[in-house]
């Protein structure tokens, strides 16, 4: 069962650890390259400011971003400025985001967040807490996917598997980390892999931040995923 007052806290917890570990950077180190490619640090830290108000556009029900164009306009707009404004937009983003959170609100209802994807608003602060823990990993500033809340890996090995749930181009794959077990791509049709790890393994592969050469594959090759 989704509790969203928790995870609004899991999100603050994950911003402070963010905030400080970015604050230790200097101003050079913001335009350093991040692990994703083609975008700075700088680009990385714009996105989480301006996903926070995005995220409340949605909960206040305007949409996300006014087009994907603008989107990626102020990503860009925003990603030279140095350590001190970007620390500051972060910080002020993520408060306003968590003030929406707080707000008495119907949180069964469902929302429409970008390229018409829809969710129940009670998992938004659960999408927000993805957005920082992966992005402070990618800014690869020495927190990595080991690092991340063990509740945080579980949730979101799952919340991926089941956005891969009935694809046609993943084959029927079992995920395990040898204890817990889930299940992704179509339906069986006696094609399928299994696919064994360490949590961190599998969120990586799954998330598109490894290529899985840590995984042990059976049945067959390990299946290449669509992009997120």
């Amino acid at each position: 069962m989704i509790d969203h007052v928790r995870d609004l806290a899991s999100v603050r917890d994950a911003t402070e650890r963010l905030l400080t570990a970015v604050g230790k950077l200097d101003n050079a180190g913001v335009t350093d390259q991040s692990r994703l490619p083609g975008w700075t640090r700088g680009h990385v830290l714009a996105h989480l400011a301006r996903n926070a108000d995005a995220l409340v556009n949605v909960l206040e029900g305007r949409p996300m971003y006014v087009s994907a164009e603008a989107r990626d306009a102020d990503i860009e707009r925003d990603a030279p400025r140095p350590l001190d404004a970007q620390l500051t937009d972060v910080r002020e983003s993520a408060a306003r985001f968590q003030e929406a959170g707080a707000a008495p609100a119907d949180w069964s209802r469902t929302l429409t967040l970008r390229n018409g994807v829809t969710d129940s608003a009670s998992r938004l602060p659960f999408r927000r807490w993805v957005e920082v823990e992966l992005h402070h990993v990618d800014l690869g500033i020495g927190y990595e996917l080991e690092d991340l809340p063990e509740e945080f890996t579980e949730r979101e090995i799952a919340f991926l598997a089941a956005r891969f749930d009935g694809h046609p181009d993943v084959p029927p794959t079992r995920l395990t980390d040898g204890t817990r077990a889930w299940r992704t791509g179509r339906e069986d049709d006696g094609a399928g892999v299994s696919v064994t790890g360490a949590p961190a393994d599998l969120l990586g592969w799954l998330a598109g931040r490894r290529e899985g050469a840590a995984l042990t594959v059976d049945g067959g090759t390990l299946p290449a995923l669509p992009p997120l």
